[in-house]
């Protein structure tokens, strides 16, 4: 069954989503879209689904890469700016110990490199998930709200010039329940 939902005046395809009963089911459709040559899908589900990720061609994320190079900057910024006190800006000679004496500059340097880490975590997470984000056209399916309950949905974006009948087939094949084109307004 092939149901539509509309957007505002002027619309374009967003895609297709379909519901599925069981997680076995949306796993298996996911599989199956992959290898149809579906790349751009997503998948909601009130648990996680082990294998899922691959199966909709999720291998890596940026989060990681931000996280260190966060971690680099923190413990690069702590050590130096403890340097540039105790060797620059005030330099005070205790006992004839060396000005750079960098076993004391090791809990500062442990703390920014925490600190500018959950920083780095916490802003590339927002930027790479594109947060906040009040609306996404999926939102406008009534049937959606069961995600976070007991339903399992897949999403599949639709290439330019398509109608989506053939990936709604696909998915229907598939074992999906319900089938529903959705189209995002444009302004």
């Amino acid at each position: 069954m092939l149901t539509e939902t509309r957007v505002g005046g002027e619309v374009k395809l967003h895609g297709l989503m379909a519901s599925f009963g069981q997680p076995e089911e949306l796993l298996m459709a996911a599989h199956r879209a992959y290898a149809a040559g579906y790349r751009q899908m997503d998948a909601y589900s009130p648990m996680p689904i082990e294998g899922l990720a691959d199966a909709i061609g999720f291998r890596s994320n940026a989060v990681s890469r931000w996280v260190f190079v966060g971690g680099l900057f923190g413990a690069a910024g702590g050590f130096g700016l403890m340097w540039w006190i105790s060797v620059i800006a005030y330099p005070h000679n205790v006992a004839g110990r060396p000005l750079n004496s960098w076993i004391a500059y090791i809990p500062i340097t442990f703390e920014t490199t925490v600190l500018l880490t959950s920083l780095s975590i916490f802003f590339g997470l927002l930027i790479l998930m594109r947060l906040p984000q009040p609306y996404h056209a999926v939102f406008e399916l009534e049937a959606f709200r069961s995600a976070v309950t007991d339903g399992f949905w897949l999403s599949v974006a639709q290439p330019a010039g398509s109608d989506g009948k053939e990936a709604a087939r696909e998915l229907e094949s598939a074992g999906a329940s319900q089938v529903s084109v959705v189209k995002e307004s444009v302004e």
